[in-house]
C-alpha cells in the first residue's frame, strides 16, 4: 500500500468537545484525516466513533501513537483500538462438511476482495482437504466428540500460535465452541444461518419451514459463549413462498450465507466495526 493509514475505534461516556479534541490530536501532529464518522447511543451515554487518517506527513512514528493518543484517552474514560491499513492479518477458516462458504472466501480473498493471508484450515471432518489441497492451504482434521473437546480446543489453539492466527471465521462449522477456548481466543466470526435471534441453533431451515415463514436470513456475529447470541456485524435476507420446500429454503439460504459472511469479513478487516456491550456500530 502506498498510502497506508492509521483508524482509531473508540467508545467513550459522551460528553461536549470530544469530536475536537479527537480531530485536534491528529491535527496537531500534522495528520490528514480522511474519514471520520461518530454515533451517539442516548441509551447508553455512549459516544462511538471511527476516525482515519493518512500517515504520510503525520509527525509521530506509528510506535508513539499509542501512547500520545493514551494520554488524551484515558481523561476521557475511553476504551480505544488502533490499526494500520497495511496490517495483514492471517485468517484460520474452520468447516465440517459444507464447502460454499469455504470456496467464497477463498475466491474473494484470491480476487483481492479483501486483504488477508489465509494459512490453515480446521474441520472436525476430513471431508474438505480436498479443497485446501486445490488452493495450496495447509489443513488439519480434528475430531470433537463429548469427551475429548477440551482436549482439541488445545490443540486448536497451539496451532492459532503456531500460525500467528488473528481471526478465526467459523465458516458452517458445525460445533460449539466452550467457554474457555473463546475467552483465550475471542476474535472468531460465525455465519449462523437464520435472521437472528430467529430460529437459534441447528436446523434452522426446517424450523422456518415448519413456521411458514414468508422471509429467511442469514447473520454473521461475532462468537460468545451464549449460542448464536454474540455481537451483531451482518444480516440479510430473501423472500420465500409458500411454494417452496425445505430443499429451496437451504438452496436460497446459502447464497445468503455467502454474501452475508463476506460483508462481515471484509468490515471486520477494514476495522469498521466497533463493539460495545453485546452490540456493535458498523461505520461504512
Amino acid at each position: 500500500m502506498t498510502n497506508p493509514t492509521a483508524t482509531l475505534l473508540i467508545s467513550c461516556p459522551d460528553q461536549k468537545g470530544l469530536v475536537a479534541k479527537i480531530a485536534n490530536f491528529i491535527y496537531a501532529n500534522g495528520g490528514n484525516i480522511i474519514h471520520a464518522d461518530q454515533h451517539t447511543d442516548f441509551a447508553a451515554g455512549l459516544f462511538l466513533t471511527r476516525i482515519e487518517w493518512q500517515l504520510d506527513g503525520f509527525n509521530l512514528p506509528r510506535e508513539l501513537i499509542a501512547p500520545a493518543f493514551n494520554a488524551i484517552a484515558q481523561p476521557l474514560q475511553a476504551k480505544w483500538e488502533l490499526h494500520f491499513s497495511d496490517t495483514v492479518q492471517r485468517i484460520a477458516i474452520w468447516v465440517s462438511r459444507q464447502d460454499h462458504c469455504l470456496f467464497d472466501l477463498i475466491w474473494r480473498q484470491r480476487a483481492k476482495e479483501f486483504t488477508a493471508e489465509i494459512p490453515v484450515i480446521m474441520s472436525n471432518h476430513p471431508d474438505l482437504q480436498v479443497v485446501a489441497d486445490q488452493f495450496g492451504i495447509d489443513y488439519y482434521h480434528i475430531p470433537i466428540t463429548k469427551e475429548n473437546k477440551q482436549e482439541q480446543e488445545a490443540k486448536q489453539l497451539e496451532l492459532l500460535q503456531q500460525y500467528k492466527i488473528d481471526l478465526v471465521i467459523l465458516a458452517k462449522y458445525m460445533q460449539i465452541l466452550s467457554g474457555e477456548f473463546i475467552a483465550k481466543f475471542p476474535q472468531v466470526i460465525n455465519i449462523h444461518h437464520s435472521f437472528l435471534p430467529a430460529f437459534v441453533g441447528a436446523n434452522p431451515y426446517h424450523k422456518a419451514f415448519e413456521r411458514g415463514v414468508k422471509i429467511i436470513g442469514a447473520t454473521s456475529h461475532y462468537v460468545t459463549d451464549n449460542l448464536d447470541a454474540g455481537p451483531i456485524i451482518e444480516q440479510d435476507v430473501v423472500r420465500v413462498s409458500h411454494r417452496d420446500e425445505v430443499e429451496d429454503l437451504i438452496r436460497k439460504g446459502k447464497d445468503l450465507e455467502r454474501v452475508v459472511l463476506a460483508r462481515a469479513v471484509r468490515l471486520h478487516l477494514q476495522n469498521r466495526v466497533l463493539v460495545y456491550g453485546n452490540r456493535t456500530v458498523v461505520f461504512e
